[in-house]
């Protein structure tokens, strides 16, 4: 049972999915990385995921377009 709308979105579990990868790659970094590349990868990750659940409850087109570019430009940080 889905409480929220952005739930049912096949983009929105796939961000859960690849969250969790990111989160089990990460784990695997030198301890040195803690506080740069691990912690950088794994907000941007959830930013993903929280973008896209902010975005599907927009009802102005050109919010969800400005917030798609942005999400868009979150993946290129990778």
């Amino acid at each position: 049972m889905y409480i929220y709308s952005f739930e049912k979105l096949e983009v929105w579990n796939e961000s859960k999915e690849f969250t969790k990868t990111i989160y089990k790659l990460t784990s695997t970094f030198p301890v040195s990385e803690k506080f740069g590349m691990v912690s950088q990868l794994r907000r941007t990750s959830v930013s993903i995921c929280s973008n896209i659940a902010e975005g599907s409850q927009e009802k102005v087109l050109k919010t969800k377009h400005i917030l798609q570019q942005w999400q868009l430009a979150q993946l290129f940080k990778f």
